[in-house]
């Protein structure tokens, strides 16, 4: 087990988490604002705490340290931390549909807290309980995935029982099902993916599709009215799937090969700028030809502009996603397992994908998201189809000292 050493942010770093924080993948679409907003000093003083001091790391599920009593049986209740505009809400916005069909039909309450900005400010909340092997006052919390990880390798996450998650494991989509951080799902299930793609506006490109990441940087039809991400794993991950290499497996030459890809898009201006989700408004206009972007973004544009496109690259796609998680300690894990199973079945699934509209990763929803809304069961933004699905790729999981050096390489590209 990874054993918690102080970790030392270099500015590169710290800038990255700045701009995934504002206005990288970490505030997409009906999220952007609150999670931003949890961005500033403060977020950035917690990010060198949740790294720094020197705490060991609880022992796994299993050890002696790491056991507590679940009160699940005895307490029918169970606290729940998600992110804002994550859940479905009634018309009238007093309500919570799904979890209060989940209520009456098991009698367990759940107190819903919308208490999550941003992945660094909240681990600074629940770190200082978890790093003393107590309770963080929460049953399941909903991160995304690098932290997942980190909590995992600490021994800060429950190992799940499979049989309280009947439908989560029959029903969870391939392509989300064996992430090099969690093989086998033994600790968490996702509860939305996040795709990255290539969006265009037809009109700027003159009816044109974009559809490569070589298209993007060696067109000179395209020249100037490109942009790639200021998110590393983005950026870095489509090229190097379009050099051939998969972003699951790949080394350090690969890396220096894909930056230095990029760096001669930009020497020859075929890059316009690195940007965050502000590449939305410029691509609606079009000001932006092409882009790559993310599928919550382009779901949300193109219901305001039938010109704004998107295209999954024959060499594939990114992805990554935020996951269900039972804190260490937690007083009501079966009861926590419950909901996540009941997430898991095709009709709650898609009420839940219906409002949020971002990848649903559990399968055999469709006849289901249908019965709501016929388009969205047809965008495979929201529902891979099995030929979009099979060429998604996670970007692998970074050590410390990669993830210093590599952030610091982009930065330079970037000129951040």
């Amino acid at each position: 087990m990874e054993q918690y050493e102080p970790e030392h942010l270099s500015p590169a770093r710290l800038a990255a988490m700045r701009r995934s924080l504002t206005t990288g993948r970490g505030a997409l679409t009906r999220r952007s604002m609150l999670r931003a907003s949890g961005m500033g000093a403060l977020a950035l003083g917690g990010l060198g705490a949740l790294s720094a001091c020197g705490i060991p790391p609880a022992k796994r599920e299993g050890d002696a340290a790491a056991a507590f009593d679940d009160h699940s049986a005895r307490e029918k209740r169970l606290s729940f931390s998600n992110w804002t505009e994550y859940m479905d809400v009634s018309e009238d916005e007093k309500g919570r549909p799904t979890l209060e069909a989940f209520t009456e039909r098991t009698g367990i309450e759940v107190r819903y807290t919308e208490d999550i900005n941003d992945n660094v400010e909240f681990f600074g909340k629940i770190k200082p309980q978890l790093a003393a092997g107590q309770n963080t006052g929460r049953d399941l919390i909903c991160v995304t995935d690098w932290l997942a990880a980190r909590m995992i390798r600490l021994g800060w996450a429950q190992k799940l029982d499979p049989a309280n998650l009947p439908h989560a494991f029959a029903n969870l989509s391939s392509q989300f099902r064996t992430p090099d951080w969690d093989p086998g799902r033994a600790y968490s299930y996702p509860w939305t993916g996040i795709s990255t793609v290539i969006a265009y506006n037809s009109k700027a490109t003159g009816g044109r599709k974009v559809d490569s990441v070589t298209q993007l940087l060696d067109d000179p039809g395209l020249k100037g009215r490109v942009a790639f991400l200021s998110e590393m794993r983005d950026s870095v991950g489509m090229t190097l799937l379009d050099m051939g290499k998969t972003p699951e497996s790949f080394g350090d030459a690969d890396f220096d090969a894909a930056i230095g890809r990029l760096q001669k898009g930009v020497d020859k201006k075929q890059i316009r700028r690195f940007t965050g989700n502000d590449y939305t408004a410029d691509l609606s206009k079009g000001d932006l030809a092409a882009c790559l972007g993310w599928a919550g973004d382009i779901i949300q544009l193109q219901a305001d502009n039938p010109d704004i496109k998107f295209a999954i690259p024959a060499a594939g796609y990114l992805t990554s996603s935020d996951n269900l998680l039972v804190p260490a300690k937690a007083r009501h894990k079966t009861n926590a397992e419950k909901l996540i199973d009941y997430y898991y079945e095709p009709p709650v699934a898609a009420q839940l994908a219906a409002y949020i509209n971002y990848v649903c990763p559990v399968d055999g929803v469709r006849e289901e998201l249908a019965r709501i809304d016929e388009s969205m069961a047809d965008n495979t933004l929201i529902l891979p189809d099995k030929e979009m699905a099979a060429k998604s790729h996670p970007f692998r999981s970074l050590s410390s000292k990669e993830e210093t050096a590599y952030e610091e390489k982009f930065a330079r590209l970037i000129g951040a």
